[in-house]
């Protein structure tokens, strides 16, 4: 497969009209948009006829591919019936509805209402509005501040870039904002001490945590953010003893934990919940993405009936509960959100990861022999491989060779998309992928890497080892 070396019509079209998310802007004449025209199944294609396995479900989202024909028809059943309605001043909409229904009968935490919005930084946004609200209400207007973590990802709003720990949602943009403070990351391999091994690790993020809460005041701390399994900082998957530790520390001082669903939630990570995965007890979520496998934008945040309750308390105290989104809980959206949860379950897509992840897991830890890759780890259907210039000293390689936006943009020469973040390869396919698919798409990765390494050699940013 061959990439076209000159820009086309539709590419000069696009650089000359749209402004890309996370985009090394200065670049993007060098290396040119990817226009993509159609998908189906695990496979997109661009403009110029070639093919693309998506082994990043778009960004975390198309769990169910592409162009699925239920999921189709069902948004345009809907559309022919109520294009659009909303949730303000007590209507309603059947969808929306029964979506919130289905999400409360799934949930892994007691789960009382539903409130929805269409993107995952305005559900994480409003989880804190909400802890605001809700400690006003209970008569504790110093309990405000939020704990995330270094390299967490919650979005791209003012609050939900500031709850992010990654310096490009900082960077510039005067963030974070104030009362929002930042713990450790439980990346074990880049982050343990020598000798350390994970229980000592785990006992030394808990004491820090414990530590920032005793030193900001436990009073003034309303809420711990977190993602089971970090998806935009790398793929991080903490050590399976974290978030019981953690939580353990949160109940000592009454601070709620808000779990980021975004990315983990419906199957991804072998079960429906990443909490389930990895030991966490939430007291409210966000979800979005696989809510609607990417069909149509949709959140929400799901919330315990005693935090509903104090919504109602500050309205009849105010008037109103003043917040919403002109498009949360739109109707094609919750339909097809509908839709989705009605195949996950119809099509056993909690089975299918399930089947899949040992093979997926093998695949993995051959990446991790790779001279390039440090380390790998996954769940599920979900990975990362983060490659260092030494694996036994987790030296990385210098930030300005961009070496794992290389691998990516050789393995898409191959016909294969994923995503650099740094220089993890991060790895998220539909969830409807087979065998074979699966092991052409690592088969790709593999030879992409390859390529990476001989560059990396010649330009004498790596030495083999003798």
């Amino acid at each position: 497969m061959t990439i076209a070396a000159q820009p086309t019509n539709m590419q000069m079209r696009d650089m000359e009209s749209i402004v890309h998310p996370y985009t090394p802007l200065h670049r993007l004449k060098e290396f040119g948009p990817l226009i993509i025209e159609s998908g189906k199944g695990v496979y997109v294609y661009d403009t110029q006829g070639n093919a693309f396995i998506e082994g990043m479900s778009g960004l975390w989202c198309s769990g169910l591919g592409f162009s699925d024909e239920e999921l189709v028809e069902a948004g345009r059943e809907q559309l022919a019936k109520l294009p659009y309605y909303h949730n303000f001043t007590g209507k309603g909409t059947e969808p929306a509805i029964e979506l919130a229904e289905k999400l409360k009968e799934i949930a892994p935490m007691p789960c009382g209402k539903v409130l929805f919005s269409t993107s995952g930084s305005e559900a994480n946004d409003t989880q804190i509005k909400l802890m605001w609200y809700y400690n006003n209400a209970m008569g504790r207007p110093e309990k405000k501040k939020i704990i995330s973590r270094i390299k967490g990802y919650h979005g791209v709003t003012l609050m939900a870039a500031s709850l992010t720990g990654l310096p490009a949602n900082h960077n510039d943009f005067d963030l974070p904002l104030a009362r929002v403070l930042h713990t450790d990351c439980p990346h074990f391999w880049l982050f343990h001490e020598e000798g350390e091994d994970e229980a000592a690790f785990v006992a030394r993020l808990a004491a820090n945590l414990e530590d920032l809460i005793i030193r900001e005041g436990p009073q003034t701390i309303a809420a711990m953010i977190a993602e089971p399994i970090m998806g935009a900082g790398g793929v991080i998957i903490p050590p399976q003893t974290y978030f019981p530790a953690i939580g353990k520390i949160l109940t000592k001082y009454d601070i709620l934990m808000i779990n980021d669903e975004v990315i983990n939630g419906f199957c991804r990570t072998g079960n429906w919940w990443g909490c389930e995965t990895m030991g966490m007890m939430p007291t409210t979520i966000s979800c979005a993405k696989q809510l609607t496998a990417s069909y149509a934008p949709l959140s929400a945040v799901m919330m315990p009936d005693f935090l509903y309750d104090a919504l109602v308390d500050q309205s009849r105290k105010l008037g109103t509960f003043g917040h919403g989104y002109t498009y949360g809980g739109h109707p094609l959206s919750a339909a097809i959100g509908v839709k989705t949860l009605e195949i996950y379950h119809k099509r056993n897509i909690l089975g299918r990861v399930r089947d899949l992840a040992p093979l997926f897991a093998a695949r993995m830890a051959k990446i991790g022999d790779h001279p390039l890759v440090g380390n790998t780890r996954c769940s599920g259907l979900i990975g990362g491989a983060e490659l260092s210039a030494n694996r036994k000293t987790r030296t990385p390689f210098d930030p300005k060779i961009t070496l794992g936006m290389r691998c990516v943009m050789a393995l898409q020469k191959h016909g294969a998309i994923l995503r650099a973040i740094g220089d993890t390869i991060a790895i998220c396919p539909p969830m409807i992928i087979t065998p074979d698919e699966l092991n052409l798409l690592f088969d790709k990765l593999e030879l992409a890497l390859d390529e990476t390494l001989d560059w990396a050699v010649r330009e004498g940013h790596f030495k083999q080892a003798a």
